[in-house]
């Protein structure tokens, strides 16, 4: 049984989460979307943490709330000034924006009813090892992942070299 403590913690987490999406959606500075954007990232990992997934969420933390946020906020400041205020989007713009909000919102509802709903008996999962998550990460076998791993690590040195050269033709 969760106790009550950890539940209104979640409903604490689950408020920011929302709140600061909304914010990095709806603000007109740029930088401060991304910062709203970390917030968010940070509030999923004290939710993976809170489920007792440790690497889930530290990786969320080191991967996203710390590397692509800083890599946004590097594209950010090499191809606009920070400051400057974004346009505000049109009519129709805003109108095609909540019909995809709404959709997706129905989407997720009718994911989440379908999986709560479900009471077919699932079968037990065992909990992975340390060791079985970093050879499952770092094999080369079939069904591991160092050839993506590898790939995403070519592409991020490829960003970071498109950023110089953006930088040093101004």
């Amino acid at each position: 049984m969760e106790s009550v403590g950890s539940i209104i913690l979640y409903f604490i987490v689950a408020l920011a989460m929302i709140v600061f999406s909304v914010m990095a959606v709806t603000t007109r500075k740029i930088l401060r979307a991304a910062t709203y954007l970390l917030f968010t990232l940070f509030a999923a990992a004290v939710v993976y943490f809170m489920l007792d997934y440790e690497f889930l969420g530290a990786v969320q933390i080191a991967v996203y709330a710390g590397g692509i946020v800083v890599l946004f906020v590097f594209a950010i400041l090499l191809t606009s000034k920070p400051g400057d205020n974004t346009e505000r989007l049109t009519s129709k713009s805003r109108v095609l924006g909540a019909i995809a909000a709404i959709a997706a919102f129905l989407v997720c509802g009718y994911a989440l009813a379908a999986r709560c709903i479900n009471f077919v008996q699932k079968p037990a999962m065992d909990t992975p090892t340390m060791d079985q998550v970093g050879s499952t990460l770092m094999g080369t076998a079939h069904g591991q992942y160092l050839l993506p791993f590898e790939a995403v690590s070519v592409l991020l040195l490829a960003c970071i070299i498109g950023g110089v050269v953006v930088a040093r033709k101004r």
